[in-house]
C-alpha cells in the first residue's frame, strides 16, 4: 500500500528527528544499496585466492556456513529496520533496544569499520585492473600475475586513493546521483555474475563433487595442520566468505532516504543478502568445476581472475573483468555512503565531538558533506600509510571484518536481552516484519555465530595479519591491537563526551519533539 506524501516524515518525527535528507529511494535502490555493499564480485575476485590457498575447493562449505550465520543476523536486523526506520542502522537500533553505551559503541565501531572497509575495498582494483591491461600498473614492472608484491601494494594505493576521491565527490553531490550510479552498477554486477556462472558451468571439466576436495597435503596447509587436520586451514579460509557477506544493514541505514522504509528496508535487506549468498555459492561452485588444474598455484595467488581468463579466454575474460571493476567501484561507493550515514546519525545526537558541524545538511544537496569528506580523507590515509606494505591486503581486510562483527554484536546481544523482557510488543502489527515465536532462537544463534566468527578472525595468525616477511609480532597481533585500541578509544570518547552531551541537537529536532538523550535502560 502506497503511503501518503509526508507520512514517512511524520513517522521520523515520532523518533524526534525532522526530515532533512532527500527521501527518493525506492525498492530497487534500497536493495541495490545493500547488495552493492556486499558485492559478491568484489569480495570473490579480491579474496578467492586467499580462501582457495588455505581451503581448496572445499572452501565452498565455509561460504554456506557464513551465509547461514549472517542470515540469522539479517533476520534480527529486519525486525529492527521495520520498527526503527532511522539513518544510522546499528547505532539507532542498539539505542532503542539497549542503552546509551551499547548504542554509542555500536555506532563508533561500525563507523570505524566502515572507514577501514572503504580502504579494504578500494585496493581491490589492483587485483583486477592490471589483469586487464598492464597500463594500469603505474608503479614498478608488470606484476599483473603477482598483485601482492611490494610494487603491487604501491600501485594498489594509487588506484585505491583515486577511487576514494571519486566516491567522496559523489557522496558530496547527493543521494540522487549516488543512487543512480549505484543502481546501474548493481545491474552490471548482477548481469556479470549471472553470465560468469553460466559460462563457467558450460566449461566445467568436473562435477559438483569437487566441493569435497580439500587438496589434502597441498600448498594450502596452515600451521597446526598436522595437529588439527584440515580444520586449521578451513578456519583461516573462512575469512573469505566472512569478508564478503556483511553490510546488508545498509538498506536500513538509508531509511530516512527511502520511501515506506518500515516495509521496504527489511525486505530489501534480506533480499540483498539472499541474492548475494546464492549467487556467491554458485560462483564458487562453477569456478572449481571449470578450473583447468585444481593444483595450479595461480589459483591460490591470482585466484578467480586467473580462472576466468584461463577458461574463457583473454577477450571474453577481460569483458567480464570490467564488470568486476564496476562492481568494486559501486561497492566502495555504497560503503562510503553507509559510513557517512552512521557519522551523521551519531553527530545529530551530539554523540560525537563537533556534532553540529558533522551533522550539517546542505540545503540544496540535502546531504551531509563534511562526513563524506572526512570518511574519504581517513580512508585514503589508511592506504597511504600502508604504501608498499604487501600485507595491506589482508591486514586491512581482517581488521575491517572483525570490527563489523563486533558492531553487530553490540546490536544482537542487547536485542536478545530485550527479547527476554518482551520485545517486540507489537507482535508484527500493521504488517511489520516479525520472527514471532522463532525470535529468541534465531537471535541466540546469531549471537553465538557472531561471537565465534569474530574470535576466529581476530585470532593473531600470520596467515591473516602478517602473510609476508618480515614477520613481526606487532603485525601478527595487528587485529587484536587495532580493535583493542579502537574499543578503548570509543569507551574514552563515550565517558568524556557522549555520556554527558548526547541528545538530539536543536537544529535537527522535530517540531514539538521533547529534547532527549539515548536511553540508559533497556526498553
Amino acid at each position: 500500500m502506497q503511503q501518503r506524501p509526508g507520512s514517512d516524515s511524520d513517522q521520523l518525527a515520532q523518533f524526534g528527528y525532522k526530515q532533512e535528507l532527500d527521501r527518493r529511494l525506492g525498492k530497487f535502490s534500497s536493495f541495490a544499496a545493500g547488495f552493492s555493499y556486499i558485492s559478491i564480485l568484489t569480495g570473490m575476485f579480491q579474496l578467492f585466492a586467499f580462501g582457495y590457498f588455505f581451503g581448496g575447493p572445499a572452501v565452498w562449505w565455509a561460504w554456506v556456513i557464513v551465509f547461514s550465520g549472517q542470515f540469522l543476523v539479517a533476520l534480527c536486523f529486519a525486525e529492527l529496520a521495520a520498527r526503527y526506520p532511522i539513518a544510522g542502522s546499528v547505532y539507532q537500533w542498539s539505542k532503542h533496544v539497549g542503552n546509551s553505551f551499547t548504542s554509542f559503541m555500536a555506532g563508533w565501531v561500525m563507523m570505524v569499520a566502515s572507514i577501514v572497509t572503504v580502504s579494504a575495498v578500494a585496493v581491490a582494483w589492483q587485483i583486477i585492473l592490471p589483469q586487464i591491461s598492464t597500463k594500469f600498473q603505474f608503479v614498478g614492472p608488470d606484476v599483473a600475475a603477482a598483485p601482492f608484491t611490494s610494487d603491487g601494494a604501491k600501485n594498489a594505493v594509487i588506484l585505491g586513493v583515486g577511487l576514494i576521491v571519486a566516491t567522496t565527490i559523489i557522496n558530496i553531490i547527493g543521494i540522487n546521483v549516488m543512487a543512480k550510479i549505484n543502481n546501474v552498477g548493481v545491474m552490471v554486477e548482477l548481469i556479470g555474475a549471472a553470465l560468469l556462472i553460466v559460462l563457467l558451468l558450460f566449461n566445467a571439466t568436473r562435477g559438483p563433487g569437487v566441493i569435497f576436495d580439500t587438496l589434502s597435503g597441498g600448498y594450502h596447509a596452515a600451521p597446526g595442520y598436522a595437529t588439527f587436520g584440515y580444520l586449521a586451514a578451513f578456519l583461516i579460509a573462512a575469512i573469505m566468505p566472512a569478508y564478503v557477506m556483511y553490510g546488508f544493514d545498509t538498506a536500513g541505514s538509508l531509511a530516512e532516504e527511502t520511501n515506506d522504509p518500515r516495509r521496504t528496508a527489511p525486505r530489501m535487506l534480506l533480499t540483498a543478502l539472499g541474492t548475494a549468498g546464492i549467487a556467491g555459492a554458485l560462483l564458487l561452485l562453477t569456478a572449481s568445476m571449470a578450473a583447468t588444474n585444481l593444483r595450479d598455484e595461480n589459483l591460490g595467488v591470482v585466484g578467480l581472475p586467473f580462472i576466468v581468463k584461463d577458461v574463457l579466454g583473454e577477450t571474453l575474460g577481460n569483458i567480464l573483468l570490467w564488470s568486476v571493476v564496476v562492481s568494486i567501484a559501486v561497492c566502495c561507493l555504497a560503503i562510503h555512503t553507509a559510513a557517512v550515514r552512521i557519522m551523521f546519525s551519531m553527530a545529530r545526537d551530539n554523540a560525537l565531538p563537533f556534532g553540529s558541524s558533522l551533522a550539517r545538511v546542505s540545503a540544496t544537496r540535502k546531504t551531509p558533506a563534511l562526513p563524506a569528506i572526512l570518511v574519504g580523507v581517513l580512508a585514503a590515509t589508511i592506504l597511504i600509510v600502508n604504501i608498499g606494505n604487501q600485507s595491506v591486503f589482508t591486514v586491512v581486510t581482517g581488521v575491517a571484518i572483525v570490527m563489523i562483527y563486533t558492531a553487530y554484536l553490540f546490536v544482537t546481544v542487547p536485542l536478545l536481552l530485550s527479547r527476554m523482557k518482551g520485545w517486540p510488543d507489537d507482535k508484527g502489527a500493521d504488517g511489520l516484519f516479525t520472527l514471532g515465536a522463532w525470535g529468541m532462537l534465531v537471535n541466540s544463534l546469531a549471537v553465538v555465530y557472531g561471537a565465534a566468527m569474530a574470535l576466529n578472525i581476530v585470532w593473531p595468525r600470520n596467515e591473516i595479519y602478517n602473510f609476508y616477511s618480515p614477520f613481526t609480532w606487532y603485525w601478527q597481533y595487528g587485529g587484536v591491537l587495532f580493535v583493542g585500541t579502537m574499543l578503548v578509544l570509543g569507551v574514552g570518547i563515550y565517558y568524556l563526551w557522549a555520556r554527558q552531551n548526547a541528545g538530539v541537537l536543536a537544529e535537527h529536532r522535530a517540531e514539538d519533539a521533547v529534547p532527549s538523550v539515548a536511553p540508559d535502560t533497556v526498553t
